[in-house]
């Protein structure tokens, strides 16, 4: 069986969005009514239109996500790593840290939530992960390349692309905790990234917007050719995606 190409995965992609769709409820439905779905509009056009979508009882968060030109099959093509976002993400973030002796100190003095060594793989490996983002330092990656298969499906497994696995675990604790994100293509090329909350000021979050789009931009391969921003929106929670226009974010498309 061939294997698609990136424009049937995208199409694929929508057709998939315009099923969820019909699984929506009214309000939803409703709010895709109000505005035209397929306009790019400026990063705080958008955000003022989603804040005027939202209606969740609940401070939602915002997410970024973006279609790139990448073929994530090709190991020269995936695009990963972390960004700080200069508004923060408005969400209390658990850091775990696989550690032990001065390490393992300073990263309790950083604010790490849990920290150990043997201790720690042991609770991961009975289903306690009570974390967001695990970091460890090099040492203890043996320890912790076992849990490669608990860890890696859900995101968590530390990596030196994206800065988990260091030695100054007290600096990327508190990177972390002060608004530091991950991100990562998926199999179909699209990055999601959460850029704050709906109660945040728009410019707030257009700056973490700003922040996203140009490392994303920073990060793209050598070997991708064409065009490489496809789609860039960002929605609510519970609301539905609003498309912004790249150019406006100062990036090449």
């Amino acid at each position: 069986m061939p294997t698609p190409c990136r424009d049937d995965l995208a199409r694929q992609a929508d057709n998939t969005e315009g099923a969820d769709m019909a699984k929506k409820g009214k309000q939803y439905r409703d709010a895709v009514q109000r505005y035209d779905k397929q306009h790019a509009h400026t990063a705080k056009e958008g955000v003022e239109l989603s804040k005027s979508l939202s209606c969740a009882k609940f401070d939602e968060t915002l997410e970024l996500a973006a279609r790139l030109g990448v073929d994530p099959r090709k190991a020269d093509q995936m695009v990963r790593g972390t960004v700080s976002l200069p508004s923060g993400t408005g969400t209390e973030v658990r850091v775990a840290v696989f550690a032990q002796g001065e390490a393992a100190q300073q990263a309790g003095e950083a604010g790490a939530d849990i920290v150990g060594a043997d201790d720690l793989a042991g609770q991961v490996q009975e289903g306690k992960m009570d974390f967001d983002v695990a970091i460890a330092t090099p040492d203890m990656m043996p320890v912790v390349g076992k849990l490669g298969k608990i860890l890696g499906p859900r995101g968590l497994m530390p990596n030196p692309k994206t800065g988990t696995v260091t030695e100054d675990v007290g600096r990327a604790v508190g990177e972390f905790k002060a608004g530091k994100v991950e991100y990562r293509t998926d199999r179909q090329g699209n990055v999601h990234v959460p850029v704050g909350k709906m109660s945040f000021e728009p410019d707030a979050l257009v700056a973490n917007i700003q922040a996203v789009v140009e490392e994303l931009n920073r990060a793209r391969p050598a070997a991708v050719k064409g065009r490489y921003f496809r789609k860039i929106t960002i929605s609510s929670t519970m609301g539905p995606g609003v498309r912004l226009d790249p150019a406006d974010l100062g990036v090449n498309r």
